[in-house]
């Protein structure tokens, strides 16, 4: 018999979790249960989204890629299956869950390889400036509808003449009474058609010390008079995903629709940026993930000179190289998404996993399309859709270009 110590650090041990697997030592890059940085109720979550991405989401998206915008349905199944809003405080109508269980919600879109529903633009780019600055009546009158799927969200930065120099826009506002009226137009604003809430950031003080100065961000509804939406832009990939231009002629807004305060927009869009970009990079690499085990299930099957291509050394090699890459770069996201849950993510590091994340998925789209051969040129093949979906990824939220200079800015100015 052991002594009564040594059997309770036996038991002890013998309860012992068995650590999960980094992608690194993983059978599959997409496997549930794997990485430190989950739980099993992370993990209970994501079969339920997985669940959901295979049997709302796959069916369907090729009619919604023919019609350039998914469905109303599928966004109020969503916020049935509580998908959106998942960060957004429980006080404040949203889900009130964890940074990693929104990220599940990115990595398993990317997962099914369908770039259609904007369900990260809504829940975690442009509802947490509600969330985060929004009165109380802003706050339970829209989010509430937003978690439900009921009001879809979009936020309108970019301007034809205004894309990643947010202090360029010249839509603007200005007060009439307690009223204000904006004019201006935007472009490339993602879920813009079927937007039933726009955020608009606009001018409303030209003579302030600096642009930066006198932006503010406005609630604009769909409906209200002068308010135009153009038209559903035809775009090179993404096609499901409603992308519009949006239309701004003498829109009267009371007062009410101001977001926080006035001229304050470029302070609320630097602390959300971060965020933004963070969503971008988790989704490019679990874009890299998808893309690499379709890629490693088709040279496993696909035969040449009398063997499967993965008996090639090149092939064999090509896949060393590709499955090393992306796991340097899934530690790198995940420690950015393990500083966010500690509010420590920095505009700088989110930066970096922006611009490398997402240059990765490029590469990562062309070589695993090549390794398809002539096939990963054919719309059929889940590959070719990926490189096309990839190709945005490096201009939007802010272009690699300037990520470098955000990143090059804080290197040059420490002391």
């Amino acid at each position: 018999m052991f002594p009564v110590d040594d059997r309770l650090h036996q038991s002890q041990h013998l309860r012992q979790p068995v650590p999960r697997p980094e992608p690194s030592s993983a059978k599959n890059l997409t496997d549930i249960g794997t990485r430190r940085i989950f739980n099993e109720d992370h993990d209970i979550f994501r079969e339920s989204v997985r669940r959901f991405y295979q049997d709302e989401v796959i069916p369907h998206h090729k009619e919604w890629e023919k019609a350039g915008q998914v469905s109303r349905e599928v966004w109020e199944k969503a916020g049935e299956q509580g998908m959106l809003n998942v960060l957004v405080p429980e006080e404040n109508g949203g889900i009130g869950g964890d940074v990693y269980s929104a990220a599940v919600t990115w990595e398993e879109q990317m997962y099914s390889n369908c770039t259609g529903p904007g369900f990260a633009l809504h829940s975690d780019i442009a509802v947490p400036y509600i969330s985060n600055y929004g009165s109380k009546e802003q706050i339970e009158r829209f989010i509430p509808e937003a978690t439900a799927g009921r009001c879809i969200c979009a936020i309108a930065m970019t301007e034809p003449g205004a894309g990643s120099d947010l202090q360029g826009v010249r839509t603007n506002a200005k007060k009439d009474g307690s009223d204000w009226i904006l004019n201006g137009n935007k472009v490339f604003i993602t879920n813009g058609w079927m937007a039933d809430l726009v955020l608009v950031v606009a001018v409303t003080n030209r003579e302030a010390k600096s642009p930066a100065h006198g932006i503010s961000i406005f609630l604009v509804e769909n409906g209200m008079k002068g308010f135009q939406k153009g038209r559903k832009l035809e775009k090179i990939g993404l096609k499901a995903q409603d992308t519009a231009e949006l239309f701004f002629e003498d829109v009267r807004l009371p007062a009410s629709a101001l977001l926080g305060e006035p001229n304050k927009g470029f302070y609320y869009l630097m602390n959300e940026l971060p965020q933004e970009r963070l969503v971008i990079a988790g989704m490019a690499v679990a874009s890299c993930e998808f893309m690499f085990e379709e890629t490693r299930s088709y040279v496993l099957q696909r035969k040449a000179f009398g063997k499967t291509i993965a008996h090639l050394q090149t092939v064999q090699h090509k896949l060393a190289e590709l499955k090393t890459e992306i796991c340097v770069a899934r530690a790198f996201v995940d420690n950015c998404l393990q500083l966010h849950t500690e509010k420590r993510l920095d505009a700088t590091s989110a930066s970096m996993a922006k611009y490398w994340a997402s240059d990765l998925q490029n590469r990562v789209a062309t070589q695993c399309l090549q390794l398809h051969g002539g096939w990963g040129y054919m719309w059929e093949y889940p590959i070719a859709k990926a490189f096309v979906d990839s190709r945005v990824q490096p201009i939007y939220g802010g272009t690699n270009e300037i990520m470098k200079e955000l990143i090059a800015r804080n290197i040059v100015s420490q002391k």
